[in-house]
């Protein structure tokens, strides 16, 4: 799975902000702040990745343990599915 095309993470004054661009900016009305976990997960999933794939990706970049990081990108990814930011 993987995040659907049309979007643009920046850093904008220390924070890390996700726009629509292009089409998808007539499709989804308003801008996303991303925590530094959040970010890390997000660029995960520009890339069509499992989540296995990102748990290994997460507890290589961090002092996690596998069950925490699975719970916290399924949350992420729950929350991308709610506001119809991933592709299947």
């Amino acid at each position: 799975m993987r995040i659907k095309k049309g979007f643009a993470k920046r850093e904008i004054a220390g924070s890390n902000i996700v726009v629509p661009v292009g089409k998808q900016s007539t499709q989804f009305n308003g801008m996303i702040t991303l925590n530094d976990s959040a970010s890390f997960f997000w660029d995960c999933f520009c890339n069509d990745i499992t989540i296995d794939d990102a748990v290994k990706m997460v507890t290589d970049e961090y002092d996690i343990d596998a069950d925490t990081a699975k719970k916290d990108i399924t949350n992420f990814i729950n929350m991308l599915k709610e506001h119809n930011l991933i592709e299947p």
